[in-house]
């Protein structure tokens, strides 16, 4: 198997649902059971917990909008060329930042993923973490393991808001984007990932608040680091 090569690296929350439900909800997303456990609590629950998010109902609605978008124009290239961007690649976006994950078979694919990406109008960032080789089944499966467990510290960490992280793991190696409160919070949590089994590097993408920024959240700064 050819071993996949990666990219070089160059507001107060208006509701609050008890922490045992949105830990429930975060677990079962990690796991693929956002639909089941969403039926269960109802929608309203649903709304609740985007509303702790800092990007608010509204922006994570807009967030998941944009993903969509680019998901449909991966779709679309496959349906043109016969090609598997859509299954091999993932898109993730927080605050109109796409992250782009996963593995795809050519660097030429991987550049059109990212072009794409770009003809969507609200996209503001592209994130190419896109790698270039062979993956198998159980790389896949580690690799969701190593996100569910990773999601479960952050949930039950009194000291992370882990709903505003995403966390992506490829290959063993865990992405990470979203919004910290602090410098401290971001430690912790890339203090959690590194702790994970398994884990064979961890690359931040998450955006630090200043205290400015914690009084208005629009403009959270943050720089990209390798843990």
């Amino acid at each position: 198997m050819t071993a996949p090569t990666r990219p070089s690296h160059p507001h107060p929350s208006p509701a609050r649902l008890p922490r045992a439900l949105a830990a429930l909800l975060l677990l079962a997303s990690a796991a693929g059971l956002t639909g089941c456990v969403g039926a269960a609590v109802g929608a309203g629950a649903t709304v609740g917990v985007a509303a702790m998010d800092d990007r608010g109902v509204q922006g994570v609605a807009r967030d998941a909008g944009l993903a969509t978008q680019v998901r449909g124009k991966w779709l679309n290239y496959d349906l043109e060329t016969g090609d598997t961007l859509a299954v091999d690649g993932s898109v993730k976006v927080y605050n109109r930042r796409a992250m782009l994950t996963g593995t795809v078979k050519t660097e030429d694919i991987r550049a059109k993923a990212v072009r794409l990406t770009w003809e969507v109008e609200g996209i503001e960032e592209v994130i190419n973490e896109l790698a270039v080789g062979d993956t198998s089944l159980s790389d896949a499966a580690i690799d969701s393991w190593i996100s569910t467990q990773l999601t479960a510290k952050l949930t039950f960490d009194k000291d992370v808001q882990a709903i505003n992280y995403i966390i992506e793991t490829e290959n063993g190696v865990v992405y990470l984007l979203g919004t910290a409160q602090s410098q401290a919070e971001l430690d912790r949590v890339l203090g959690h990932a590194r702790g994970v089994s398994r884990v064979r590097d961890v690359v931040s993408h998450v955006r630090v608040k200043t205290p400015e920024a914690s009084e208005n959240p629009a403009t959270p700064t943050a720089p990209k680091m390798r843990a």
